[in-house]
């Protein structure tokens, strides 16, 4: 199994600022001897490495984690508009757009610095909200050769999950767009309606484009490794495990090494 969606850190280093001190259950150093011990104890033959921070210091710390074994890829830090980051471990590149204005992809001074993503092969992550999904439809317009992956379902709210099914469709209908069945344990009054969230997104973007990722260690301020895993084999059929918790990652982010053949 590979898990697309996992975090290092070591606070007040390569640009570390988050997490602040009041989320305490994960305001610490998270190194690859623990991320090792989590992953065979659960299974998991790959990760993809996630940065944290909007800094590039951040992306070269997991560059140099990136000779150990687990680790599959890296998908790093940029803003987009200068120099992006060469390096044949970074599979893609994520600026956290989450807290920025809707209307965020949509700002021209970022296509030069897609369409080189696109050339190279990258993978853009969409670290979002509901909110930028129609922007990032435009941008998936736009860049068509761009393959991109929402974060975290694009963090459904609990409380509108009719329109987010709408606009998730609606993006889905982009064959350039895939999406992380990640990050959902923590969002607020989410966890009672996982089920209903990943039928919709395994509806609207079918086997082939939706990706296991845990989230840790931000998947630990509401729940556990191993629960989160548990039930998520639980919401995918058995015939889809293959593709969704190791061989859509693989394809989508070029990963090379680890397990050549899914587990059974």
């Amino acid at each position: 199994m590979i898990d697309a969606h996992v975090h290092l850190w070591r606070i007040g280093e390569h640009g570390c600022t988050w997490p602040p001190p009041d989320l305490e259950a994960i305001h610490r150093n998270v190194e690859l001897p623990e991320l090792r011990a989590l992953a065979a104890a659960n299974g998991i033959d790959g990760v993809v490495l996630v940065q944290s921070q909007d800094n590039a210091a951040d992306t070269d710390w997991l560059l140099s984690l990136a000779d150990d074994q687990l680790v599959l890829g890296i998908v790093g830090w940029s803003d987009l508009r200068g120099t992006l980051p060469s390096h044949p471990m970074v599979k893609g590149l994520r600026p956290m757009v989450q807290d920025r204005d809707a209307d965020w992809y949509d700002d021209p001074a970022i296509d030069a610095g897609l369409a080189a993503m696109a050339d190279r092969g990258l993978v853009l992550d969409a670290l979002i909200r509901p909110r930028h999904l129609a922007a990032l439809h435009r941008l998936a317009a736009r860049h068509p050769a761009l393959s991109i992956v929402i974060d975290h379902a694009a963090k459904p709210d609990s409380g509108d999950l009719v329109g987010w099914e709408a606009e998730m469709r609606a993006i889905a209908d982009r064959p350039n767009i895939a999406c992380k069945l990640s990050g959902l344990v923590t969002e607020p009054g989410l966890t009672p309606r996982i089920g209903e969230v990943a039928a919709i997104l395994l509806d609207a973007f079918g086997t082939d484009r939706l990706i296991w990722g845990s989230d840790w260690p931000v998947l630990t301020l509401a729940g556990e490794y191993a629960s989160w895993l548990a039930r998520a084999r639980t919401l995918i059929a058995p015939s889809a495990r293959d593709a969704v918790f190791y061989g859509n990652a693989r394809r989508l982010y070029a990963l090379s090494g680890g397990a050549e053949k899914a587990p059974a």
